[in-house]
């Protein structure tokens, strides 16, 4: 039975929101009373951060209610994008849809966060030497992994014209 595009939107939209939100409680309870956990030295880390602003901390020097209201009414159209583009994307292109149930997922974690404690929960650090990227969450991963793929399919879709 070939897998429907449809329903590899929904399954990976559940999935990436319920390990978003599974990760983010683990972390949570158990790195938000401590510092943090070295898990590669000189690379990753785990480390509790209370993020109010978008994703890699963008806009958390915005003062609220401008804030607040950005980061909300963003996510809910990019949302209402995300949905609208995989209805319209036949079920056939199933690394669209799964690229988009990446995009979705993530965006409802990170979303839900903003609504129920007015910042987002990130936790992994990365960092080589001195050099080091904001932390992140699951979220954060599934919708820049979502992106990536969606680009993976344009150039490939250009290279077939």
């Amino acid at each position: 039975m070939a897998v429907s595009g449809r329903r590899l939107f929904l399954a990976l939209a559940t999935l990436i929101f319920t390990l978003d939100q599974i990760t983010k409680a683990a972390a949570t309870a158990w790195l938000a009373p401590r510092d943090a956990v070295t898990l590669i030295p000189g690379f990753l880390d785990l480390a509790y951060v209370r993020n109010p602003g978008a994703v890699f901390g963008l806009f958390r020097t915005l003062v609220d209610p401008w804030r607040s209201l950005i980061l909300t009414l963003v996510p809910l159209l990019a949302l209402a994008l995300v949905i609208a583009m995989a209805l319209r994307t036949p079920p056939t292109r199933l690394r669209v849809q799964g690229a988009l149930g990446l995009i979705l997922g993530g965006a409802l974690g990170n979303l839900l966060d903003r609504l129920r404690l007015g910042i987002v929960v990130d936790f992994i650090g990365v960092h080589v030497g001195r050099y080091h990227w904001p932390n992140f969450n699951a979220a954060d991963s599934a919708i820049c992994i979502g992106v990536g793929l969606l680009v993976l399919d344009m150039w490939r879709s250009t290279g077939e014209s």
